[in-house]
This record gives structure tokens, sequence and C-alpha cells, in this order.
């Protein structure tokens, strides 16, 4: 692959400072936990469910316990103190502790070691759930040959999940290698998981349990017929992120977008429940072997992509910081970055091409993720066409892993089948007659890639430097990401995030950073 020389010493100069700046935020995490990531235990131990009105079981549960000021303890506790205490399954538990009418005393009843022994067999048997997944998920890739990259990435978004599972399939019979069903408008500020299948949805479709399964079933199928391995993604952010990395690694997904401050930057969802949840949730990730996509393309959006490069490109290495304190591997953080300068700027293509030349050679092992032009898109479904094929263009020359194809019709509607079809055709076209393309070429010394390249990583470096200097708390306040300002306790869910007791417990959690989990 084609080479653009920089300093790699500033490289791993920046690699240090992520990890300083991540080790800062890791130490208030590892004093936390969330009503989220309570959910989330709840649900891994096998509580499900929810009453007439739609409440899910796990959301009475964990909220009656924190109205009380007992959920420092850790659900698991007051799961396990009520095993302990005679109850035959977790679920009958959740359901005593939930609707009884008192509630347990953790002074009075079990100790923590006696609630954690109680709990030991739905320990294992919830990691279990997820290596089951991961194992079947392994074999049926193992089935079909793999498929070159850049993979072909596109969105379905009816609202109507069993249509959004045809179009799945139509989308792989046009030839695209990951389907995503982009979620319903604002379901990250839900804080609570819909039960069941759904039918309508506004700007997409809600992310439910059933709704996995019925994608599943679909790429499955496609797969088969196909003779290809289709894989599939949702979105594991907001306010219920740790909750739908759990469905997801259940029901075998391969994908979860899934950012460290995304929900904080575009959805003002609190910093400090964000960080807390997006932990636990990669620790589910790592587990399972599903793959991340993080979101640093948003940010050119709200921010110019020309003079805020380098935003990406810290945020990347922040990124990749947190993801390793989870326990992913390279192979499983896709970094996202994006096509957004604007197609007017003279040599606008050459500034592209020096951006995401720069990401694959500082990330080699990682599967970058591509995403296209949207911010200058317009009604002139010519041009749009015309763009996406640059960005194409620039995918292929510096292998990019995954390459979410932009669609003609960005600007004026959801894509129509039709629509998706013409921009997998045109993919496949760039894709094969520039296949090796990124090998034949030699970047001029001293040109205008390689001085972009060189003046990106110094401004991610000098970037680095201050928000190490200030915390990432403060960063993301004076907006130094997206120019979009947050604090610290504001924002949605904050009163959700809460500080662990000295007697805290949560084997499932325990269990997943164990570094050599039996």
């Amino acid at each position: 692959m084609s080479h653009v020389p920089v300093d790699e010493s500033k490289v791993e100069r920046c690699r240090e400072l992520a990890a300083e700046i991540a080790d800062e935020v890791q130490r208030f995490i590892d004093q936390h936990t969330t009503v989220g990531v309570e959910r989330t235990t709840a649900r891994a131990y096998g509580v499900e469910g929810a009453d007439e009105e739609g409440i899910p079981l796990v959301n009475t549960l964990v909220d009656r316990y924190h109205k009380a000021g007992l959920l420092d303890r850790g659900i698991s506790y007051f799961l396990g103190a009520a095993l302990a205490n005679g109850a035959p399954t977790v679920q009958e538990a959740a359901e005593f502790l939930a609707y009884g009418h008192d509630l347990l005393d953790p002074t009075r009843g079990p100790s923590p070691e006696q609630a954690r022994e109680a709990l030991a067999d739905a320990t294992r048997a919830a990691v279990a759930r997820i290596d089951q997944a991961a194992a079947e998920r392994a074999a049926r890739r193992g089935r079909y040959p793999q498929s070159p990259e850049p993979l072909r990435y596109v969105i379905v978004a009816t609202g109507n999940i069993y249509d959004d599972a045809i179009q799945a399939k139509a989308a792989a019979h046009a030839g695209a290698d990951i389907v995503a069903v982009i979620r319903a408008t604002a379901q990250s500020l839900l804080d609570y998981v819909p039960e069941g299948a759904t039918t309508e949805g506004f700007g997409g479709t809600f992310a439910t349990q059933e709704n996995f399964r019925i994608i599943r079933r679909a790429t499955d199928e496609a797969s088969e017929r196909y003779g290809r391995y289709i894989q599939q993604t949702n979105y594991s952010s907001g306010l219920c992120m740790s909750e739908i990395a759990w469905m997801a690694a259940v029901e075998r997904l391969d994908m979860l977008l899934n950012d460290a401050m995304y929900g904080i930057l575009f959805r003002d969802i609190n910093m400090c429940r964000t960080f807390v949840d997006q932990y636990v949730s990669r620790r589910i990730v790592a587990r399972s072997g599903i793959t991340i996509n993080t979101g640093e393309d948003n940010y050119l959006t709200t921010a110019d992509a020309v003079e805020k490069a380098y935003t990406v490109l810290a945020s990347q290495f922040i990124n990749d910081a947190f993801a390793r304190r989870a326990g992913l591997r390279d192979e499983q953080i896709g970094l996202g970055h994006a096509y957004e300068i604007d197609p007017w700027l003279p040599n606008s293509f050459l500034l592209e091409i020096a951006q995401a030349q720069l990401v694959r050679q500082i990330f080699p092992r990682h599967p970058i993720k591509w995403m296209p032009p949207t911010k200058h898109k317009t009604g002139d479904i010519f041009q749009s066409h015309v763009h996406d094929a640059m960005f194409n263009l620039v995918g292929i020359a510096t292998r990019q892993s995954i390459a979410l194809l932009g669609m003609f019709s960005e600007a004026i509607h959801n894509p129509m089948l039709m629509d998706r079809y013409l921009s997998l055709k045109s993919a496949r076209y760039i894709f094969s007659t520039a296949r090796d393309l990124g090998d034949e070429i030699q970047w001029k010394p001293g040109g205008i890639v390689e001085r972009r390249a060189r003046q990106v990583l110094d401004e991610a470096l000098s970037c680095l430097e201050s928000v190490r200097e200030k915390t990432l708390w403060e960063a993301i306040g004076e907006g130094v990401f997206a120019d979009v300002r947050r604090t610290r306790d504001g924002g949605k869910g904050y009163r959700g995030v809460v500080h662990r007791h000295p007697s805290y417990l949560n084997p499932f959690l325990a269990f997943l950073e164990s570094p050599t989990p039996d």
C-alpha cells in the first residue's frame, strides 16, 4: 500500500497522551455505576418481560432500588440475596424485588459473598450465552469465503422491521456485505428498551431484541442464498447503550455503532453517564467478538472538515484508548472518519485522500470505517452520484476496511431500493477497476498530500496535549470536539449515575473484566 512519510515518534506520543486522558476518566468509571448498567446486568441474569403498560421489568426493578438510594450496592446483590433467601429463580427474584411489599435491606440480609455465591450459576450462564452466540457467528462466517475490502455497508430504515428484513435481503442481492438497520429518531434518548417487534418508527426502526432476531434471520437466509456472509449492524449508544450491547451479543450481531463521546456531543447525554455506559457496553462487545464503529465522522457535520480534521484524529486516538481499557482487540475497533470537505474547494480530493491515508497508516490493524459525503449533498442527484464515486475511489486507494456507501438521493428522501442498487453498482465498478491503485501510488515528497498528512498529525498532537492538560471533561466543556459544548453535570441521564458503595457487587461485570476468565 502507498505510504505517506510521517514522524512515527509523534504518532507514539499521541498514543501515550490518549492513554493518559483515558486513564483519568477510567478512574471515575471504576467508581461508578448507572441505571443502564444495572439493567444490563439484570438482563444478563435472565430477567425479562414487561408490564401491561410496556415498562420492562428491568426498569421497574432498578428504578425501585435507585429511588430508595440502594442501587450503589448493585442490583446483583439484591438478586443474589433474594436467591439466598429462597427465591427459586432469578426471574422470580426480580419480580419479588420489583413488586414485593418491602424493600430488601442490605444491612440485614445475606452478605455480599453469599449473594455472589447464590448467583454463581447465573453468572456462568450469562457469559456462556455470549460465548455460544459468538461461536455460532464464527461457525456461520467460516462457511463462506471472506469478502474483499472495502466491505460494502448499506442502511435500511423503513420504520417497520418486517419491511427492513425484506430490504436487507434486497441489499444483499445487490451486493451489500453489511446491512445496518438505522435506529428510530431519538431512541437514544429513551431510558428503556421497547419490548418485541415494532412496525412504526420515524427515521428508522426501534432497536429491540426481537427486531435483532428478525434481521439476523433475514441476513442468515441471504447468506445461504448468495453464498457469502452478510453482516448485521445496529446502534449501541444513548441511554441504553450497554443494554443494547447485551442484546446484540446474544443475537449474533456483527457490528455496533459504539462511540465514547457521540451521545455526549450529539444527543446531549450526560458525559458521566456515557463514559460509564460505554465502558460496560464495550466489555460485553469484547467478549462477544463484535466490531464497534466509532462516530468521529459526525464531527465534520458541525465543524469545518478542513480546519477541524485534526479533532477527528485526536478523537480516534482517545476512542482507541477507551476501547483497549475495555478489552477490545485492534481488529474489533472500527474507527470512523468521513469524506466531508467542501467538494468545490480546490484540491479537496487530495486533502481527503491525505486524511484517509494517514488514518489507515496510524491504525493498520483496525477495521477503519469510511463514511460518505452528506454535508454538501444537494438535490442534484447527478452531482451527488459523482461525489460518491470520488469517495469510493479514495476508499479503495487507501484500503479503507468498511465503506458506508453514499446515496445520490441523500438530500431528497430515504433511499429507495433502486437508489441502493445503483450505489452498490457504482461501488462494485470502482472497487474492481481501481483494486490495486493504492499499491501503484508513490506520494510526491513535499507534495500536497504529504504536507497535509503531517499538518493533521501535528495539530492532533497539539490537541491531545491540551486535552491531557485540562482533562477530557473540560475539553468537552470548551467545545474542542465537533464545536459542541457540554457540561459535566448537565445533559440527559445524570440522575442515573451512582457512586459505588464499598460493598458494590456485580459478578457478571467482574467476570468480563477478569484477565483470564474461565
